[in-house]
């Protein structure tokens, strides 16, 4: 059966079927996502027979007090599906999902949902108790593949599995279809990291006058400055700060992984960053298009591009999977501060759920 919304609440919940498993459960993985997944499971009661990472990539290591293993060596020790895979970490390499199949072929592959910002896990409380949000949301996409998508996500959001997450993307060439590269002239790049949103533009073909580009991390925005030191066919203003929906400072999360950001709770790695809105830095400037990913303050950055929304109607694009509630906060916060755009899903082929977003194109 093909889970659509209709049918979501009555899907098996991944960490409900996780307790009731009687085979060996192995964490496929390292680092921050592992972490949060163990946390998961120690709350539930939940244990895991080992991690393991894939051959190749073991050297002696040991991850909560648990040497990690190849694969080849968890493999030696199981018939086919003869115990439990669950991944730990994210990628979109193609190297590595084609790694990942390999698992996948041998043994049931899960892949839990855990935040990358904010501490409220997806699971079916969560779901049943925002159900109508969601649906709210789902009724202001605009087609049939990003209806597709919504719902994919969220089943494989509940249930963790790995092939529902697989179906929840579309072709490569939807994006550049609904939001043309040739037509971008000036643009907003909030979450600019080193300028690898404004490369990839200028290799599809977008004739380029002005970029705002805005990054936080201090070394990210080293090497974005240089970059835009090097550029002579147009102008790129890089700003270090973050985007929100206030001016002032704000602790910042410079550890350099997925967490960081405003306000992610690890205080101990925080250090103080300016903070502004797309408004101020924008200040009536002709933008035709707006790029967000600014890990979890997506909603606080829209907020304080209001009066840019108004009066230069750009197309946007924002990353919709940092927090759990973005799937229906998001398009619920645009069709009240954007009205006059149409809203669409698009995802690229990753683990987990990243590289959702959210386009809106004014009508």
């Amino acid at each position: 059966m093909i889970p659509n919304f209709q049918n979501l609440s009555s899907l098996p919940e991944l960490w409900e079927s996780l307790a009731l498993e009687t085979r060996d459960i192995w964490l496929y993985g390292m680092g921050n996502g592992a972490d949060k997944i163990l946390a998961v499971l120690g709350k539930r009661e939940i244990t895991v027979k080992g991690v393991f990472a894939s051959d190749g990539f073991v050297r002696g290591q040991a991850f909560h007090g648990m040497p990690v293993r190849s694969f080849s060596e968890v493999k030696a020790l199981y018939p086919k599906n003869g115990c439990v895979i669950l991944l730990s970490f994210g990628s979109a390499r193609p190297e590595v999902l084609a790694a990942i199949e390999h698992v996948a072929a041998h043994f049931p592959l899960l892949v839990p949902d855990v935040p990358v910002c904010g501490d409220v896990l997806f699971d079916k409380a969560f779901f049943l108790a925002n159900e109508e949000k969601f649906a709210a949301a789902r009724a202001q996409l605009c087609d049939d593949v990003s209806r597709r998508i919504f719902d994919l996500t969220l089943a494989y959001k509940l249930t963790g599995r790995y092939d529902l997450l697989m179906a929840a993307t579309d072709e490569a060439e939807r994006e550049a279809t609904l939001i043309p590269p040739q037509t971008v002239y000036n643009m907003a790049d909030f979450g600019a990291y080193t300028g690898d949103t404004v490369r990839d533009m200028l290799n599809k073909g977008a004739p380029l006058r002005y970029v705002c580009a805005v990054e936080p991390d201090r070394r990210n925005h080293r090497k974005l400055a240089a970059f835009a030191e090097g550029v002579c066919a147009y102008r790129i203003d890089a700003h270090r700060a973050a985007v929100c929906d206030e001016i002032g400072m704000a602790p910042f999360d410079a550890s350099g992984n997925r967490n960081a950001g405003l306000a992610t709770g690890r205080e101990n790695a925080a250090e103080a960053v300016p903070t502004t809105t797309p408004d101020a830095l924008l200040a009536g400037k002709a933008i035709d298009y707006i790029k967000y990913d600014v890990e979890g303050a997506e909603a606080a950055a829209l907020r304080g591009t209001v009066k840019t929304l108004q009066a230069q109607r750009p197309r946007l694009k924002i990353a919709c999977y940092h927090r759990s509630d973005d799937l229906f906060a998001l398009p619920l916060l645009l069709s009240a501060i954007a009205p006059d755009h149409a809203l669409y899903l698009t995802r690229r082929r990753s683990v987990p759920a990243w590289d959702l977003d959210l386009l809106a194109l004014p009508l």
